[in-house]
């Protein structure tokens, strides 16, 4: 008896010092998650089953597929892209995610961010404009409803998850076509965006699926959100900003909706040669413990290789020829520091600690020492500003000059470090440093040949300064290259190549008069 008393009471000790143990520790969200943005930049297969693993391995559960045009969708073939992938490799690799324990829950844009759907006349009666291709008209009640009936059956019948992610961000048309104007001088746009969203969520539940969707459209309306249905889940993205940049963010806390939250590790204004590093550090160490504090269940980090927008090329006033992504940015192979944050800032309720973790991950990862450490941090916070028609975005006045020389000595202190280990996880970052000196050599001509005193004495000098920087491109378009073998497809690299070095050769062909 005595013996199972003392046992009672050691088990009576251990659990009340597990639960002292656990105050300091976060209630983990039952949603962890990764969003992977497909518009541009497509991962191979094998590359998605090694990042969906990647997640398994750290704690995740969740993976948001924004699949846009790789999606074999085969009752609207107009929609899938040169990517697209098949039938037989989506449900493969929804069944290996599922092995994992990974939901897989599809991102179907269904509102905004659509031109690659309306681009077609196949749907062109369903825009909201005829220029502007990007959102559907929320009034076109009937053509809106089939197409995504079908688009989320499909999808449905391929995704095991228990979710359908509809979209329904950054809606800027909302009333700009006539009838739509009317209903919203009428009944208010926040009437015209959540009559529309409605129908949308039904069409989800009704194919036994819960309806996510982006919450800053319902910041703005949080009243008219009411009318949603209770299953609607709502995602928070916030890339740095106040909570209440898009509203009152109060009143979608009290709305008692389930909420999900959204930071990110690419976004604007980052492109392909600019990566601020420290902001997303900030984002990761300041939103989640946010987010947990206010009781949001899931947490899903975002990765933008785009902006969403893109910039259409007409070959007559009506018919639309093609349409270009505006900004891409370094692909997600160059950010597993980043992803490692993320994980981290998962696991403990504390915020996360950027110096340390950075030292942490630079010793560990590549085996420097804390010297080594700090050099490689110094060396990804230098001068991280855009330039924007010839102007540094700084918070000092500083010159196209003078930002390179700045990047040039980050790029030489990443040159002087020597990883024992993980050199080629190394090399993305010494790669992305070479490309934004090329990309600010190219804008300090690009300035030069901008400016009044710019004649034609001075064109034969700028005219090899551009030749040379071609022939410095080559490099970078085979480490490029070499680096991404096996994580985009070949014409994807091709694309980005090329993307980089556009303006490049179209400079030095206006000033060399090639033909």
């Amino acid at each position: 008896m005595k013996k199972i008393l003392v046992v009672l009471l050691l088990l009576v000790c251990l659990t009340n010092a597990f639960a002292q143990e656990n105050k300091t520790l976060p209630s983990l969200f039952p949603v962890r998650g990764f969003h992977l943005d497909l518009r541009i930049q497509v991962m191979t297969m094998p590359a998605l089953r090694d990042f969906a693993l990647k997640l398994k391995q750290n704690g995740m559960n969740t993976l948001v597929m924004e699949w846009e045009g790789t999606y074999p969708f085969q009752k609207h073939p107009l929609i899938p892209n040169r990517y697209a992938y098949s039938k037989e490799e989506i449900k493969s690799f929804i069944k290996y995610c599922d092995s994992l324990g990974i939901d897989v829950i599809p991102l179907q844009q269904s509102f905004g961010h659509v031109e690659y759907i309306l681009r077609h006349e196949r749907y062109k009666h369903l825009r909201e404009d005829q220029k502007d291709v990007s959102q559907v008209c929320p009034l076109e009640t009937e053509g809106d409803k089939a197409l995504f009936t079908d688009l989320y059956t499909e999808l449905a019948a391929t995704h095991t998850s228990r979710y359908i992610h509809i979209g329904g961000d950054e809606t800027y048309l909302l009333g700009h076509d006539a009838k739509c104007k009317l209903k919203a001088e009428k009944e208010g746009k926040s009437k015209l965006y959540t009559d529309y969203i409605k129908m949308l969520c039904d069409i989800v539940i009704k194919l036994g699926k819960r309806p996510v969707l982006w919450a800053d459209i319902a910041l703005k309306y949080p009243e008219a959100i009411k009318s949603l249905p209770k299953e609607t889940v709502f995602v928070d993205w916030n890339y740095g900003w106040d909570m209440s940049h898009f509203g009152n963010h109060q009143k979608l806390m009290e709305s008692g909706f389930e909420i999900w939250g959204s930071p990110a590790l690419r976004s604007s204004p980052d492109n392909y040669n600019l990566t601020q590093w420290e902001k997303h550090f900030k984002n990761i160490r300041d939103f989640i413990p946010a987010a947990a504090k206010l009781g949001y269940k899931g947490m899903i980090m975002t990765s933008w290789s785009t902006s969403g927008q893109y910039s259409s090329v007409y070959e007559s006033e009506a018919d639309l020829a093609e349409l270009y992504a505006i900004r891409h940015v370094y692909p997600l192979s160059g950010f597993n520091i980043l992803i490692a944050a993320y994980f981290e800032a998962l696991k403990s309720k504390s915020p996360l600690a950027i110096t340390p973790f950075v030292y942490k991950y630079a010793i560990e990862q590549f085996g420097l020492d804390k010297t080594g450490a700090a050099l490689f941090w110094d060396a990804l916070k230098v001068s991280p500003y855009e330039i924007q028609q010839g102007e540094v975005k700084s918070p000092i006045p500083m010159s196209v000059q003078q930002l390179l020389d700045s990047c040039a000595v980050a790029q030489q202190k990443l040159y002087e470090l020597k990883p024992l280990k993980n050199q080629q996880e190394f090399e993305h970052f010494k790669l992305m440093a070479d490309i934004r000196v090329y990309y600010l050599s190219y804008q300090l001509v690009e300035k030069q040949v901008n400016q009044p005193t710019f004649d034609d004495t001075q064109r034969p000098a700028v005219i090899d300064k551009l030749k040379q920087l071609l022939i410095d491109s080559k490099s970078l378009d085979e480490r490029f290259a070499r680096l991404n073998k096996n994580f985009l497809y070949p014409a994807a690299i091709d694309a980005e190549n090329q993307l980089r070095n556009m303006k490049v050769i179209d400079l030095l062909h206006r000033l060399s008069g090639n033909k």
